[in-house]
């Protein structure tokens, strides 16, 4: 039964698991939740009720349901595991090499052959390499060894050609091309990738406390640097003009229209000391939801005002006091926040127009 809470808004359900939350994905009608010590819990949307789970033995870092919400992909230090939902069936794969993230491919870019075999191809970080598997976990074909350990990854040109961010460059592969067909360098170590949706931009949050941006049709680059914390969280809108990134107390969201953010300053959203989530709500409404270390989750018009403006929130929810571990939307009216004592919110949102 929902309950109203001191923002005006609803919780449509509220339930508390006995791992801490490290990450969260959403998909149709899925909540998926991973737990720091690798228990990972499907839960319906809807009801928060649990429809699966799975172990992955050494932990989990970071989970992602498939756009058809029909498999599942979790990574950890230890290897990673595949969800299927038809029936339950888990694949766990212990290689003993860190895998820092997955991503699913869209299905426009899934060749037919591929797809009889399962719904789509999810690409799998393994150490220094990138494993491409079909939904049922058999390998397509994988990345020749980066430099160094892979930490981030992402589909571009609806599943076409491949991101992999390793110190010291992003490198792009086309389907079945070990050896990357395009190198964007940059001297540091790379902590999250971000692809613009139009594929016009790629960009990097970096232990230098930068943000590095290539256009991918010359690949010129530009570095947004001055942060004062590193920046491990990056995030394109759905219509690929807007970026919000941490790296410091304010939340800053940088203008990709035109020509790009070059000579020009951010939006700033202050409301948290520390930054620990960021999740922008589907469509193109400019509206973003922020986490912090404190428990709050605040709600933004982001994209409002003019650059160098400080915003603040168009609403506060508070969480009790523990942090916020992670955010994901389920469609445009449901808002899932997960908090590190274990609790996961699910808050009902007004109409697109309004928050």
């Amino acid at each position: 039964m929902s309950t109203t809470v001191d923002s005006g808004l609803t919780v449509a359900w509220d339930i508390t698991v006995d791992d801490a939350p490290v990450a969260l994905s959403a998909r149709g009608d899925l909540v998926a939740v991973a737990g720091a010590e690798g228990t990972v819990r499907v839960l319906d949307a809807a009801m928060g009720a649990e429809m699966g789970a799975l172990e992955l033995p050494g932990g989990a870092l970071s989970v992602e349901l498939a756009p058809d919400a029909g498999h599942l992909a979790a990574t950890g230090p230890m290897g990673y595991a595949l969800w299927r939902r038809k029936d339950g069936r888990t694949t766990v794969r212990e290689s003993g090499a860190w895998s820092a993230a997955a991503a699913w491919a869209d299905p426009v870019g899934v060749p037919p052959a591929e797809r009889s075999r399962g719904w789509g191809r999810v690409a799998v970080a393994s150490g220094r390499r990138v494993l491409v598997l079909d939904a049922d976990g058999e390998e397509l074909w994988r990345t020749d060894p980066a430099a160094s350990t892979v930490t981030d990854l992402a589909w571009m040109r609806q599943g076409r050609r491949l991101a992999v961010a390793a110190y010291g460059a992003v490198h792009g592969h086309e389907r079945h091309t070990p050896k990357p067909v395009v190198t964007y360098p940059y001297v540091g170590s790379h902590l999250a990738l971000a692809v613009a949706p139009t594929g016009k931009w790629i960009c990097s949050g970096n232990q230098d406390a930068s943000i590095h941006i290539w256009r991918t049709r010359d690949g010129s680059e530009l570095t947004m640097s001055g942060y004062p914390e590193k920046v491990s969280r990056l995030a394109f809108d759905d219509t690929g003009f807007w970026l919000a990134a941490d790296g410091a107390p304010d939340v800053t969201v940088w203008d990709f229209s035109g020509k790009g953010p070059a000579g020009t300053a951010p939006r700033s959203l202050r409301c948290h000391e520390t930054v620990t989530a960021l999740a922008w709500r589907p469509g193109n409404g400019g509206h973003l939801a922020s986490g912090g270390a404190d428990g709050t989750v605040a709600l933004w018009y982001a994209t409002a005002g003019r650059p160098q403006q400080r915003l603040i929130p168009a609403r506060e929810l508070t969480g009790d006091g523990a942090g916020v571990a992670a955010l994901a939307w389920a469609g445009p009216h449901l808002l899932i926040a997960a908090y590190r004592d274990g609790r996961v919110r699910a808050h009902g949102v007004p109409s697109r127009t309004a928050l």
